[in-house]
C-alpha cells in the first residue's frame, strides 16, 4: 500500500523510521539517567590544584574567615580567588622557605599567578550573585558544604536548578544572621527554620523564582 502513497525511494528509510521510533526511548531514558549521576552534576568532582592548600587547616583548625581571602563575596556576584600577595601576608612570617610556596613567592613578586582549577563552575546560562546571597545571609556551607573539613576542596552539593528552587521557595532553614554566614556547622537553639522566618520577615527577604533571576 505504501507504494502508492510514497515514491519507491522512500522505501529505504522505512528501516531508519523504525529505529528512530525504537532508539529514541532508549536515548531518552539513558540522557535523563545520565543528567542526574553524580557525574554530571560533579557531586565529588576534585581537581588536582597546582599546589597543596588545606581548607582543613586554614579555617577548621585557624579559624579564618572565608571573606578573608574570598574578599568579593560582600559586593560582587563572584568570589575572588585571593592574590598571591594575600597569602604572603601570613606567609611571609610562617614558613617563608617551604618549597610547596614557592609558586605563590614567586607570584607575589612578579611572576605568573598560580593557575587554580576551579571547583564551583556553573554553566554559563547561568547567572549567580554571591553578594545577593551572603548579605541575606545564606551561610557559605548552604552551598559549598563543610569546607572546614576538607584537605582538598571538592563539590560536595549537586547546585543544579532544582537545588536552587528549592532554596528559593522554602530559604528560611538556610538564614542566619549575615555576620554568621561563614561560620561553619552554624547552630541555633532551637528551631533553625523559626529563625530564618523571624529573619526573612525583618529583612523582607523574598528570593524571587522566575526564571529571569538566573537566566539573564
Amino acid at each position: 500500500m505504501s507504494r502508492f502513497l510514497f515514491p519507491e525511494w522512500t522505501d529505504k528509510f522505512t528501516r531508519w523510521v523504525v529505529l528512530l521510533l525504537l532508539g529514541a526511548p532508549v536515548y531518552l531514558i539513558a540522557l535523563v539517567a545520565y543528567g542526574v549521576s553524580p557525574e554530571a552534576i560533579r557531586i565529588g568532582y576534585q581537581p588536582v590544584q597546582p599546589l597543596p592548600y588545606s581548607h582543613a587547616v586554614h579555617v577548621g583548625e585557624l579559624g579564618m574567615d572565608c571573606r578573608y581571602c574570598h574578599n568579593t563575596v560582600e559586593r560582587a556576584n563572584h568570589a575572588a580567588v585571593p592574590a598571591a600577595s594575600v597569602c604572603m601576608n601570613c606567609h611571609t612570617g610562617i614558613w617563608p622557605e617551604s618549597t610547596n610556596l614557592l609558586p605563590v613567592r614567586e607570584a607575589a613578586a612578579g611572576a605568573a599567578p598560580v593557575e587554580w582549577v576551579r571547583v564551583h563552575d556553573l554553566p554559563d546560562y547561568v547567572y549567580f550573585d554571591h553578594s545577593a546571597h551572603v548579605t541575606r545571609g545564606v551561610g557559605c556551607e548552604s552551598c559549598h558544604g563543610r569546607i572546614d573539613h576538607m584537605e582538598v576542596v571538592f563539590q560536595a552539593k549537586a547546585l543544579t536548578m532544582q537545588f536552587c528552587l528549592n532554596c528559593h521557595n522554602a530559604p528560611d532553614a538556610q538564614l542566619r544572621d549575615p555576620a554568621d554566614v561563614t561560620v561553619m556547622g552554624f547552630r541555633v537553639a532551637g528551631d533553625p527554620t523559626e529563625l530564618g522566618r523571624e529573619l526573612r520577615a525583618a529583612r523582607k527577604i523574598n528570593p524571587p523564582v522566575n526564571c529571569s533571576t538566573c537566566h539573564r
